[in-house]
């Protein structure tokens, strides 16, 4: 039961977000937006180092290898698929602002949230399947603290998918549609990783650092500016603090 609330989390976020096309008229006020753009950050920071690096250190040493090695090549290999992920979202949006087909338009940009989407279900699974491990040093509270918290951050996602296709002429309840099954692959992606791990239990110490690495990506590139943009900046640097001060006692209480 806690595995299947914690896997649909981050989905249910994306779902009462783009529940709001039918509560607002135009869009999140700026302040919520800055202050869980900056909480969800936070928690990511924090789950990055508690939930998937410090276990993935302590996993190599058990088994013998060079500690910071796995960290390191997990880590950087989630950087790196996001960039070229981020390549690829990039050329969608710049498909997407050149075309004049609305239909054409709207599909590129749930695409996009889609595919964005992905690596952050990737992280969920692999905090989940190390829980579920139960030697690794995570545990099923701080798996669900981080979809918790990734959960948060797709809040504002699924309000940026569902209103923008709203106001370019599309029905309410088409465009909450459009916006909720945007996050249809976290779950999806969670599932298939943590089959995955299951079967590749050596080389856990990576997927770990991997998420975390893909985690950090989102957050540095996306999340921060995002919540630092324009006025009020002070908010979302507010939110960061806490977030990550709430994951922390989170993990390490529960820990």
């Amino acid at each position: 039961m806690q595995l299947t609330i914690g896997l649909l989390i981050p989905f249910l976020g994306t779902t009462l977000g783009s529940a709001m096309v039918f509560l607002m008229k135009k869009e999140i006020n700026r302040k919520v937006e800055k202050l869980l753009l900056g909480f969800a950050s936070g928690v990511m920071i924090a789950a990055s180092v508690w939930s998937l690096l410090l276990p993935s250190i302590d996993m190599a040493k058990e088994s013998g290898v060079i500690a910071w090695i796995p960290a390191s090549t997990g880590f950087l290999f989630g950087v790196i698929f996001l960039l070229v992920l981020d390549y690829i979202i990039q050329k969608i949006k710049k498909e997407e602002k050149e075309t004049e087909n609305k239909p054409k338009k709207r599909s590129m940009m749930v695409l996009a949230v889609t595919l964005h989407n992905i690596p952050e279900g990737m992280a969920v699974g692999v905090a989940f399947a190390g829980a579920l491990m139960g030697n690794v040093g995570i545990t099923m509270g701080s798996a669900i603290a981080l979809a918790v918290g990734i959960g948060i951050q797709n809040f504002p996602e699924g309000a940026i998918i569902s209103m923008p296709l709203k106001n370019n002429g599309m029905g309410k309840l088409k465009a909450f549609w459009c916006g909720t099954l945007s996050g249809i692959v976290e779950p999806i992606a969670s599932i298939i990783t943590i089959l995955l791990t299951n079967f590749v239990v050596p080389v856990l110490p990576y997927f770990l650092s991997f998420a975390a690495g893909a985690m950090i990506y989102v957050v540095v590139e996306e999340l921060i500016p995002e919540a630092q943009m324009g006025e009020h900046t002070d908010i979302g640097t507010i939110g960061v603090a806490i977030g990550f001060i709430i994951m922390m006692v989170l993990d390490v209480a529960l820990g």
